[in-house]
């Protein structure tokens, strides 16, 4: 019988597990409007890891923890976009001054909140986010956002490398396409952190303090 995805993997010695630890914060990779409104092209369709990104942030804010809210902002004229404007054009539409950068209804930050501006995909690269969180002595990172397979896995994955542990936050991250958000979060469980359900994550967010 052959194996599936799953045995497969974890038969090859993808089964290791990451604990969280005693200090988390929420990141919210770029809640952005334009992914939730038809008139952009970068609609994805994604209304329901919204919602779910709303019930995430409302858990964290009860249990006191740090949030960070990112968000893609490029000069007018796209220059700073680099290389990453270049490969995906359609990235014009967080150009200073476009409606479509703003953060979503119930997702902008709190003005004690950590906002992250990036012209990356990583919350990290180019921006002081891994050492803000150092100085802060956080250890673990749960993260929603938008989108799966683009800015919340690079995310994850530069959260892994500078040693924050990630755990990404299943019904609050979403993708433009079903296949390609499941194969990302299968990606994500078994090379870089752990995916938790919503439940399980409001439960250990009440379990704090």
């Amino acid at each position: 019988m052959t194996a599936s995805p799953q045995e497969d993997y974890e038969r090859a010695g993808f089964d290791g597990r990451l604990t969280p630890g005693t200090s988390p914060a929420l990141i919210l990779v770029d809640p952005a409007r334009a992914y939730v409104d038809p008139d952009c092209p970068l609609y994805a369709g994604v209304e329901p890891a919204v919602d779910a990104m709303r019930l995430l942030l409302a858990a964290a804010r009860r249990a006191g923890i740090p949030v960070i809210v990112t968000r893609v902002l490029l000069r007018a004229d796209g220059s700073d976009g680099g290389l990453f404007l270049r490969k995906v054009p359609v990235l014009r539409v967080f150009a200073e001054g476009s409606p479509f950068g703003a953060f979503i209804d119930g997702l902008a930050p709190a003005p004690h909140d950590l906002t992250v501006t990036k012209q990356c995909p990583s919350a990290f690269f180019g921006t002081s986010l891994a050492a803000r969180l150092t100085a802060d002595g956080i250890d673990t990172l749960f993260i929603g956002g938008l989108s799966t397979s683009g800015c919340v896995r690079a995310t994850a994955l530069d959260a892994l490398q500078h040693g924050f542990v990630p755990i990404v936050v299943e019904e609050a991250v979403g993708d433009r396409d079903p296949d390609v958000h499941a194969a990302n979060l299968f990606d994500i469980k078994h090379k870089i952190g752990e995916v938790w359900p919503l439940g399980r994550v409001r439960e250990h967010l009440a379990s704090l303090g």
